[in-house]
């Protein structure tokens, strides 16, 4: 008899999953999530702070170590709130701080978004 429990895989909120743009036209809701996901992108601070954290050694960042973009901290805590809330981050709280890492699925689904599909 065993003792190992299955844990559920849990889907994240906002599933980064299209397909190439030159494959077929999206649907309305794959545009509309792909809308998200760039428009939390088209902020200068956002996409810093973005690439800080896909950028970071170990794959996750510690909000203490992200936060010099050139705007104060609150305003750093909103940034990173949009960002996950477009399904671009996920994070972790440990102690006193929170400590943010990027979804797994989300760089390879935007890159194969805009990656030119292979001819037969």
């Amino acid at each position: 008899m065993s003792n190992v429990k299955m844990l559920p895989v849990l889907e994240p909120e906002t599933a980064p999953c299209c397909p190439p743009l030159d494959e077929r036209p999206l649907t309305a809701e794959e545009a509309e999530r792909t809308a998200v996901m760039f428009k939390a992108l088209g902020d200068p601070v956002r996409l810093r702070l973005f690439s800080s954290v896909a950028s970071h050694e170990g794959g996750e960042a510690c909000v203490c170590d992200i936060s010099d973009v050139g705007v104060s901290q609150p305003t750093v805590s909103h940034h990173l709130k949009k960002l996950k809330e477009a399904g671009l981050l996920s994070s972790e709280r440990r102690g006193t701080w929170v400590y943010y890492r990027v979804e797994p699925t989300v760089l390879a689904a935007m890159g194969a978004l805009l990656t030119k599909t292979a001819s037969t």
